[in-house]
């Protein structure tokens, strides 16, 4: 959040892709509520995903200098995956040096119409101008198999 009083949200959407920072809570029809979340489990930044809401992980959601809440159900990018099922849900792991932690960078959302990327991510630049980096400590979600693919994420996870 930003602003004089800290209340005001960041831009977060950039058309391909939405920069959502610290993470996604994702629920599924049956109630159940996961997390998908930057952190370094795995001894690098990654993608994490918690069975369990964003309260679990971040403090000061919605308060002055924290992370904003922002529903993106109805949000066109969002909204043909709301209420589908899902046919696939793969990990797209990092391309590590040999002898180096591969961490994952992002887990790949699919139904029959549409596949999503939640990623450890973030633009190169600022403001973006097309470069992205994967493994930060940020959440970028990715919209399109062609950005993804300029991200650094395989088409097929």
């Amino acid at each position: 959040m930003c602003g004089d009083d800290g209340r005001d949200v960041e831009e977060w959407d950039f058309g391909t892709w939405h920069q959502p920072t610290m993470g996604v809570e994702l629920f599924t029809d049956d109630g159940a509520c996961f997390s998908a979340v930057w952190g370094s489990s795995f001894d690098h930044y990654g993608l994490e995903v918690f069975p369990e809401p964003m309260t679990a992980h971040l403090r000061m959601i919605g308060e002055p200098g924290g992370s904003a809440e922002v529903d993106v159900t109805d949000h066109p990018r969002w909204s043909s995956l709301v209420g589908q099922k899902l046919t696939c849900v793969d990990i797209a792991w990092s391309q590590a040096p040999e002898g180096s932690i591969r961490v994952p960078d992002a887990i790949r959302l699919c139904s029959r119409e549409k596949a999503v990327w939640i990623a450890a991510g973030s633009p190169a630049e600022w403001p973006p101008t097309g470069g992205y980096h994967l493994g930060t400590d940020d959440v970028m979600v990715v919209f399109t198999v062609e950005l993804a693919a300029r991200v650094g994420l395989a088409a097929d996870g």
